[in-house]
């Protein structure tokens, strides 16, 4: 089969493509799938940068999110057929396939029927920012009807599913966002949402406004850095901040203690990197709660590019340029 195969860490060219043997089921649960899209997410980036989590397991084939159709099924498997549609977030952490292929072999239970009303395209992005999103907000910061919520970077990938989400469980929703451009992207996906021009306007100061001086009920960081502690003073006495990048080791966490925040940690990835299958088989039942958001029209994924399988190292020139509105797709 076809995949992008990554011999060393470093810059974009790192990734080739290259025909390497298919992958074969070995336990009676497993699904043997067709990869028709893969998401390409800024953890492929830092990981081809930098070096995968299993540096020792080289050459490695990235990619967390896929989507495509069931070939063949293991003897013991009962939750799906050959033909089915899935979409999950399985390997490309560089111990297990990534989905940068033709094919690849998951368990069962970390596969979800792929929403029948979206193209590929649109499943093959979705898994990873939708299990981000999700924990964040419901399983992170408990979010409720009522709440005011801040969401960093509104146009991105986690961003402007999260907001979606937010809106959907009866939240008010801010976002910040870099350009006009990017504020009316927000707004055509959800036009109650409050965009917030950083560049142009301090955003806490934009909250306070919004929120008559007591700041939001939760945050949701997805830019990190400074914009992490920043936040704190955005965020009111007793409430929610989750960030879903690690907090920098200057941290001045004076702030937050003062208001007494409760501040979570977000990495989707545990599951697959600690060998968590009960989070796992959770996450992939997130999936199949928001197919039927998908199906019904609530929520949408946006795609701003689609490009073919051997141009993985394009895929990752253009994320890192900060310029993609919502996801960017591998066709195989």
């Amino acid at each position: 089969m076809r995949a992008v195969v990554m011999h060393r860490a470093g810059e974009p060219e790192v990734l080739q493509i290259a025909q390497v043997p298919p992958p074969a089921i070995q336990s009676p649960t497993e699904l043997l799938i067709r990869i028709r899209s893969a998401g390409v997410n800024p953890i492929d980036t830092k990981l081809r940068q930098r070096g995968t989590f299993f540096p020792e397991a080289l050459p490695a084939i990235l990619g967390c999110d896929g989507a495509g159709i069931v070939e063949a099924v293991g003897g013991a498997v009962s939750k799906f057929k050959v033909g089915d549609a899935v979409y999950f977030c399985h390997g490309g952490l560089g111990k297990q396939q990534g989905n940068y292929a033709e094919m690849t072999v998951i368990e069962e239970d970390f596969v979800a029927l792929m929403p029948r009303n979206i193209s590929f395209a649109e499943a093959g992005s979705a898994p990873l920012v939708l299990i981000t999103a999700w924990e964040s907000l419901f399983d992170r910061a408990r979010l409720e009807a009522g709440r005011k919520v801040l969401i960093h970077g509104g146009a991105g990938g986690v961003g402007h599913v999260a907001m979606q989400l937010a809106h959907l469980k009866g939240a008010e929703v801010a976002v910040t966002v870099s350009s006009p451009a990017k504020a009316e992207f927000c707004q055509r996906l959800c036009p109650d949402v409050f965009p917030i021009l950083y560049r142009q306007e301090n955003f806490v100061s934009a909250i306070m406004r919004w929120t008559n001086g007591e700041g939001v009920d939760m945050a949701l960081d997805t830019v990190g850095g400074k914009v992490f502690q920043e936040t704190f003073t955005a965020v009111q006495v007793y409430g929610d901040l989750v960030t879903i990048l690690a907090p920098s080791a200057d941290t001045d966490w004076k702030t937050a203690r003062d208001r007494n925040l409760r501040i979570s940690l977000e990495l989707m990835l545990t599951p697959m990197l600690t060998g968590q299958r009960q989070w796992q088989k959770h996450q992939a039942q997130i999936l199949a709660e928001c197919a039927q958001l998908l199906e019904s029209g609530k929520l949408k994924v946006h795609v701003d590019r689609q490009l073919p399988l051997a141009e993985a190292a394009q895929a990752h020139r253009l994320l890192s340029r900060g310029e993609i509105m919502g996801k960017l797709v591998l066709m195989t």
